[in-house]
């Protein structure tokens, strides 16, 4: 995993722990307060996912732009 990917995965961790404690802090009733970051985690693995596919592919598209780089050179 390059830098940017490890700086991006860490800023929407940042992103999502400062809403959840926002959340945590402001007055609100019981219920809503847990609804609230029940949908906040949900957005969070929705965005993990996200990346993690990007990843994949990103990946796969390099593996396969290096196989074909092998092919050529042979």
């Amino acid at each position: 995993m390059n830098n940017l990917a490890k700086i991006a995965i860490a800023a929407a961790a940042g992103v999502v722990a400062g809403g959840v404690l926002g959340i945590l802090f402001a007055p609100d009733k019981g219920v809503d307060t847990r609804k609230k970051i029940a949908d906040s985690g949900k957005k969070m693995a929705e965005a993990v996912k996200e990346k993690v596919n990007s990843l994949k592919i990103n990946i796969k598209d390099k593996a396969e732009a290096s196989k074909n780089n092998v092919e050529e050179f042979a």
